[in-house]
């Protein structure tokens, strides 16, 4: 949620009104232009208010191709008709809306069965509104399970808790760690390793520590981390020192590519180790933003404290959330998409996605200009910058001029130590067809000539240029 200011000065203005907006005559009702910052003295009739909010919000990217984002922007019309046939109920009353309450339920058993839990039916979770939600409910257990059992030394003024991951992780996971008073215990990149190494998180680790976020696709450059030898890791660290150290599987991608297209991979809670997992249903779920999940190996991994017993409106249920009221249009979207696919449906469209990926991604490194870190053979996400001998543009400048023709792609600098690197880095999504990869590329191809006339880069200030979207 975006933090606002009150307006300027200069910003305190109306409105204005085309006269062929009017309902019937042009000139009847239209003499008096709404404000921008204050609510307007009178109603206006709803087409005028829709037209002024629809050709406002005409300047908005088009989100098709925002090639930085990993939400959902398409889904079938039957899953949009039954969204707004929910968007009225409210999920938390799951007394008055007992079936919305039962998709919810089935859809955290479906996950639970897809992550190879011991037991599926032991499994607890729950939805949120997306994975930024998710997590910091899973690092809240984590936190709380240290803490009960290390009851006889904390809270104390000389013990803190900590949080062991990669430099790497989406910044929901620097919110917690500020928000909940845990140390933030960052492994650094190195060289060509973009993401966590496990033996170094294993080292970080101490009795403080709350457990370790393992990331099942990096938003930097869309790669695995090694979740089963992180757990390896672990495991001889248990056997040297004692200390049993949980893992969390931030499976905001991943969670929903791995296992369909990536089966053998054992990254779940076939590990004993790994505890939790939390997956965003509204970005490879293909579900429209914003629905997250959260799911425990077993209710011993979930605090029995954190959760509420509400008496609300009637009905005595159970929640675990960091808010209350949202619509339940979009978990009834998401068991929707799990009912329409199924197993082979996902591994179709996921296939799909990431052939998309790989072909374009090879495309790009065939234009000569370009070096890829990563090629979109685990999440449909690829990461390049420009060639050691391209000299007069860099990736700033590229992302400007693909701006001019539509495409959002994001370029950023990578974290410590790796600051003296810049990316390009395109997110291929369900919709983003062959076809407009071909347009994107020839897009692409038609910019190179320019950027290689320039005499150097034109961008001043990185810092400002930087366009990073989780």
């Amino acid at each position: 949620m975006a933090l606002h200011k009150g307006p300027e000065k200069h910003e305190q203005r109306t409105v204005s009104i085309n006269p062929f907006f009017g309902e019937a005559n042009p000139v009847v009702g239209m003499t008096e232009a709404p404000p921008t910052h204050r609510l307007p003295d009178t109603p206006l009739a709803p087409n005028t208010a829709y037209q002024l909010v629809h050709d406002e919000l005409m300047l908005d990217g088009n989100s098709r191709l925002n090639l930085a984002t990993f939400v959902t922007t398409w889904m079938e019309p039957q899953a949009g008709v039954l969204m707004a046939e929910c968007r009225d109920k409210n999920m938390i009353d799951k007394d008055e809306y007992p079936r919305t309450a039962e998709l919810e339920r089935r859809c955290v058993a479906m996950l639970a069965d897809l992550w190879n839990a011991p037991d599926p039916a032991a499994a607890v979770g729950c939805s949120t509104t997306g994975s930024s939600e998710a997590c910091m409910l899973a690092g809240m257990a984590l936190k709380r399970r240290w803490a009960q059992r290390n009851a006889d030394r904390y809270p104390a003024h000389d013990v803190r808790p900590n949080l062991v991951m990669g430099v790497n992780v989406q910044v929901c996971w620097d919110k917690f760690c500020n928000f909940w008073e845990v140390e933030a215990r960052l492994v650094p990149m190195d060289g060509d390793r973009y993401h966590l190494d496990p033996q170094a998180a294993a080292e970080l680790c101490d009795e403080n520590t709350i457990g370790v976020v393992g990331v099942l696709g990096s938003t930097f450059d869309g790669s695995y981390e090694p979740i089963a030898d992180l757990c390896s890791a672990l495991d001889a660290l248990q056997e040297r020192t004692g200390l049993d150290v949980p893992v969390h599987v931030d499976g905001a991608s991943g969670g929903m590519i791995a296992p369909f297209l990536d089966e053998d991979l054992v990254w779940d809670f076939r590990l004993p180790r790994v505890t939790s997992i939390n997956t965003s249903g509204h970005k490879y779920g293909l579900v429209y933003p914003g629905v997250g999940w959260a799911l425990w190996r077993d209710q011993t991994a979930l605090p029995e404290e954190l959760v509420f017993r509400v008496n609300y409106l009637g009905g005595d249920m159970p929640t675990f959330a960091l808010n209350f009221s949202r619509p339940g249009a979009q978990v009834v979207a998401q068991y929707y998409t799990f009912l329409r696919l199924g197993r082979d449906g996902y591994r179709a469209v996921q296939q799909t996605t990431r052939d998309v990926a790989g072909g374009l991604a090879e495309r790009i490194e065939a234009l000569g200009d370009f070096r890829l870190l990563t090629r979109g053979d685990q999440l449909p996400v690829f990461a390049f910058t420009t060639a050691p001998d391209v000299t007069s543009y860099d990736v700033f400048d590229v992302s400007r001029r693909l701006r001019e023709s539509g495409w959002l792609v994001p370029a950023y600098t990578f974290p410590p130590n790796r600051e003296d690197l810049s990316v390009l880095r395109v997110v291929c999504r369900n919709g983003f067809s062959l076809d407009l990869a071909d347009l994107f590329l020839d897009d692409l191809d038609r910019l190179l000539p320019e950027l290689r006339r320039q005499p150097h880069p034109l961008t001043r200030d990185k810092a400002a240029a930087t366009g990073f979207h989780h």
